[in-house]
């Protein structure tokens, strides 16, 4: 039997879940003795499908069977995926859903599906934590994803369904990494109006941009206001094992939102399809679990606001 190929393009590779991806879809592979290439994005989407059009144009003995991707902007490459189902290359969305996937499966036998985290629910989850941590109401800096993300987007509709009405949120944009989210807190502290704004909470959509925000408050040169910034919760999104679990344990984090990495559950359907025939689900949600749960994080809030 032919050996199966996959190709994995993420998204960038200074990012803690896009980390995990790659090493959970590296894993499934060497379990399954199959050949697996990872590309990144550097967030562009232009540099991805141009990537991946590359990889759908080439001979055919060097092309995958299937193609693994999250996307690095706010599409899911409709014509890139046509060019894939035209070459029999099968293809799997991460953290993204497209509604052209049910007009391709309907025409193509290569397996085409999704998988994807409910970014809506991971908003609830954060917009619960809010409440856990300032139930009194208050205002909170809340960073979020990209412009045309739609991950960012329902994040920030859950957040804004399950927050406290008494919680204002300050919103600043970055892009996933903790570099850009220095970037961005840094450039908000600039603002005058930034000095005079009482802030309760720093929230963020991904663990790496809470570590980001983190860095750009601890270079602040007046001492007073470095520490009060530095003493309120911050939250992240993601909580891989290496990184926001152990950020949330040492206190770097108050709390994060645990999102499996499915790049390997998309290795694991891949070969389960093109070995058996069988079809996978046209979608695939992920479950996503706040850590630690509201109950333990509003309960741990209010012994330090006791202790204070």
């Amino acid at each position: 039997m032919k050996k199966l190929s996959f190709l994995l393009s993420l998204t960038t590779n200074d990012n803690d879940y896009q980390i995990e991806q790659a090493a959970s879809a590296q894993e499934a592979a060497r379990r399954l003795g199959v050949q697996l290439q990872i590309v990144y994005a550097d967030n562009d989407a232009i540099t991805q499908s141009q990537q991946l059009l590359r990889v759908i144009q080439s001979s055919s003995s060097a092309r995958p069977d299937a193609i693994v991707f999250e996307p690095a902007g706010s599409t899911g490459l409709p014509q890139v995926a046509k060019a894939a189902a035209a070459a029999d290359i099968g293809w799997v969305i991460l953290n993204r859903e497209a509604d052209y996937i049910a007009e391709l499966r309907r025409s193509r036998r290569v397996p085409m599906f999704c998988i994807t985290s409910n970014h809506h629910e991971i908003g609830r989850i954060q917009g619960q934590q809010i409440g856990a941590l300032i139930p009194q109401g208050g205002s909170v800096l809340y960073i979020q994803g990209p412009t045309g993300s739609d991950a960012a987007q329902q994040r920030t509709d859950g957040m804004l369904e399950t927050k406290p009405e008494s919680v204002q949120c300050r919103m600043v944009r970055a892009q996933w990494t903790e570099g850009s989210a220095y970037q961005a807190v840094s450039a908000w502290l600039r603002l005058s109006t930034s000095r005079s704004l009482q802030m309760d909470a720093i929230v963020a959509q991904d663990d790496s941009m809470a570590m980001g925000a983190r860095k750009a408050f601890q270079e602040i040169t007046d001492l007073e206001l470095r520490d009060r910034w530095l003493g309120l919760p911050f939250t992240g999104c993601d909580g891989m094992p290496k990184t926001g679990q152990v950020w949330v344990r040492n206190g770097s984090l108050s709390a994060t939102v645990i999102v499996p990495a499915n790049a390997g559950m998309a290795v694991e359907m891949l070969t389960r399809s093109l070995q058996s025939g069988s079809t996978p689900a046209q979608r695939t949600f992920t479950d996503v679990v706040s850590f630690p749960s509201v109950t333990d994080l509003a309960a741990s809030s209010r012994s330090r606001k006791r202790k204070s």
